[in-house]
């Protein structure tokens, strides 16, 4: 029962964080380094931060507590993430939410769910099974199937993009003057954020046991503690995803626009709520899958976060006038996910 409580709070983790995207599709006047820059600004320093200084009791004293190697590590976690993080902001305006959520799902799961079993988190993470184990091979077949799914979604959206250009020439000029460098530059930056993607769930596989046990120690429930592990462990990863939004507006010198929109604001506040909430309902669904809940929750919980994507671009109308095989390749990518996510599932019951 423990198991299945722990997967359905990894696919609300996933349905969050993939549809966190959101405001985007909605903001009229802000820009995108001002929706970057306030949605970073809430989910990653004030949320957390905020209930670490007012729910956990001596939180500074239980921070010090914890060995410099955790905080280094899930923070070198994390500065991974905040690039991958910030490029995946980019990339939504440049291609859309669709295909950045499936390279992102994709290329991020394969390296996410496979390091747990070859360097071993901690706390409750540490008792892994070996990558050459049955539930370790398990789960490296449900991780070629994602690759195969990725592939299916990049063959999708070079159909897509090529399906665009042809419906309007004058759109696609537009279109090249805002993407400099083309599909070709946007596929490598897909890839290259996909696989540094997974630093968010490595930064709580490798912090959370030292930070929790230290905050439960001083007196902080259970919610606070783990909320502690974000706050301590995306440090670095927030600095980058909010100083370089930051440095755009005050070139631009458009700091006023958040006090003239500030309905905007409160929008673009949400994708950082729904990250935070995100990070939360994973880190617990991971603890409550066992020993190797680091790699299939986070398996599981990338492919609803993909399913998020795909439906927040399809509603958003990304694909509105791409008809045919390009159409029917990202329904067939999303099945495959799907079917990888299931085939981690099984893995889990072996270990």
């Amino acid at each position: 029962m423990t198991a299945y409580i722990g997967a359905i709070l990894v696919v609300a983790a996933g349905l969050s964080i993939g549809t966190c995207a959101w405001p985007v599709k909605v903001l009229r006047r802000l820009r995108f380094e001002h929706w970057w820059f306030a949605g970073m600004l809430t989910g990653l320093v004030i949320v957390p931060w905020t209930a670490v200084l007012a729910f956990c009791p001596h939180w500074l004293e239980a921070y010090r507590s914890v060995p410099a190697c955790i905080l280094i590590k899930s923070n070198l976690c994390s500065l991974a993430w905040g690039v991958a993080n910030l490029l995946c902001g980019i990339l939504i305006i440049r291609v859309g939410v669709a295909l950045t959520g499936a390279f992102l799902t994709g290329l991020g799961v394969a390296t996410g769910a496979t390091l747990p079993m070859i360097a071993k988190g901690s706390g409750l993470f540490s008792s892994a099974p070996d990558i050459g184990s049955p539930a370790g091979l398990t789960v490296l077949i449900g991780v070629a199937a994602m690759l195969l799914g990725v592939m299916l979604a990049a063959a999708a959206g070079l159909g897509r993009d090529r399906a665009l250009r042809k419906a309007s020439a004058a759109s696609a000029s537009a279109q090249t003057s805002d993407r400099p460098g083309g599909f070709a530059l946007d596929l490598g930056l897909c890839v290259l954020a996909g696989v540094a993607s997974c630093g968010f769930g490595l930064a709580f596989v490798y912090g959370q046991g030292p930070i929790v046990a230290a905050m439960k120690a001083r007196g902080a429930a259970d919610v606070p503690a783990n909320l502690a592990v974000w706050a301590a462990a995306t440090v670095a990863g927030a600095l980058i995803n909010i100083v370089y939004p930051g440095y755009l507006i005050a070139r631009k010198r458009s700091w006023g626009l958040f006090w003239s929109h500030r309905i905007e604001v409160c929008i673009a506040a949400a994708t950082g709520i729904q990250l935070i909430g995100g990070g939360l309902l994973m880190g617990k669904g991971m603890l409550l899958l066992g020993a190797l809940g680091g790699s299939v929750g986070y398996g599981i919980q990338q492919v609803t976060q993909m399913l998020g994507n795909q439906g927040l671009g399809f509603a958003s109308g990304e694909w509105t006038g791409v008809h045919g095989s390009p159409r029917r390749l990202m329904l067939i990518a999303i099945a495959v996910l799907i079917a990888a996510a299931i085939i981690m599932a099984y893995g889990n019951k072996l270990a």
